[in-house]
């Protein structure tokens, strides 16, 4: 209940002893209990079908007392509750008379509505009630964690790497980082290739993102492949340093209007994304064929075997790798030019 960062981490290592992980969290995004192989449900479907109920969810109007006389009696018969959260999500008393009922076998917690609990409190003295005075993660084990994790992190941010942990950035879980990491990169080669192709490289105000998606609309949190645009589209024309902190207040400041469309494909959602499309609106271009019919600039892209590719410029359709350098030209389809073209190529490597 609650599949925020821990309640993510506990799922995690639930699945990882076999048990079948079903969560209930309104603000949860699909693609990160898809990632671990959780399922999404209803609050009555998760407390009446559990045999195991572990409380992640903070302490709110709407949750306080959520486990209450009412919600146990839908419960099955011999649940188990751990609460690491908040004391107040539980009505104590009610699960003083779960538990004498057997309702509840057995109850795990480090919270208490007050704290620390008065030594008369029924929970501590309940014979099947184990109680940890708030400090649950205290221990040499965890600590120890919590200390290579910030090395890890460290170390990966010097090195450029994409952070899951960094609090002020989209959060992303690190299932969900690993998918997308090859479009995170694509996203930020499309801005700056759409950005290079104004003539001038100024005056850009507005841009339209558009991502097809075989996955439903509210299952792809874009606000990563957003940032690494508006990181794309800044910097080859600005002195600005943009990161995944800055990027949409940069482009705030600088009055660039980023909207964003997703359009819904048929087919397997396996790949969280098909393309990505970028359009650049009332600017002229470097490289006229790369205006489309409607008059934008337009570069779209997808992600071929874990590798960036362009594969619209314009109107036109185009496959080519986005790693190294490109140098875009257009064919004149008239005759004679392979052969001026190969003739040319002779005769410099004649002189050489």
């Amino acid at each position: 209940m609650g599949f925020g960062k821990v309640g993510t981490e506990v799922a995690r290592r639930a699945k990882g002893l076999g048990m079948h992980v079903i969560a209930h969290d309104p603000y949860a995004p699909a693609d990160r209990a898809r990632a671990i192989g959780v399922e999404l449900v209803s609050f009555d479907e998760a407390i009446s079908s559990a045999d195991f109920i572990s409380l992640h969810m903070p302490l709110t109007p709407s949750t306080s007392k959520i486990l209450n006389d009412e919600n146990f009696a839908k419960m099955k018969k011999g649940v188990r509750i751990v609460n690491v959260a908040r004391g107040g999500v539980i009505d104590e008393e009610a699960l003083v008379k779960a538990l004498d009922s057997g309702i509840v076998a057995q109850a795990a917690l480090d919270v208490f509505t007050v704290e620390p609990p008065p030594k008369d409190n029924k929970l501590v003295q309940h014979v099947n009630v184990t109680a940890t005075p708030h400090l649950g993660a205290s221990t040499m084990e965890a600590q120890e964690g919590v200390a290579v994790e910030i090395a890890e992190a460290v170390v990966g941010a010097l090195k450029g790497e994409l952070a899951a942990t960094a609090v002020n950035a989209p959060m992303v879980p690190s299932e969900v980082l690993t998918e997308l990491k090859p479009f995170v990169s694509l996203a930020e080669k499309l801005g700056r290739l759409a950005v290079q192709l104004v003539a001038g490289g100024s005056g850009v105000k507005s841009v339209k993102v558009t991502y097809a998606s075989a996955r439903a609309p509210d299952d792809l949190d874009t606000r990563l492949l957003r940032a690494m645009i508006i990181k794309g589209l800044i910097e080859p024309i600005s002195s600005v340093f943009v990161n995944l902190v800055n990027a949409d207040f940069t482009a705030k400041q600088r009055g660039l209007r980023i909207t964003e469309e997703r359009v819904v494909l048929d087919g397997s959602p396996e790949s969280p994304l098909e393309s990505i499309q970028v359009q650049i609106a009332n600017v002229e271009s470097k490289f006229a064929s790369a205006i489309s019919d409607s008059g934008e600039i337009k570069v779209e892209g997808r992600v071929k075997d874990g590798i960036p590719h362009l594969t619209r410029v314009g109107s036109f359709e185009v496959d080519v790798s986005l790693e190294g350098s490109i140098i875009l030209c257009r064919q004149v389809d008239q005759p004679g030019m392979i052969g001026k073209v190969t003739l040319k190529a002779s005769s410099s490597r004649k002189a050489r």
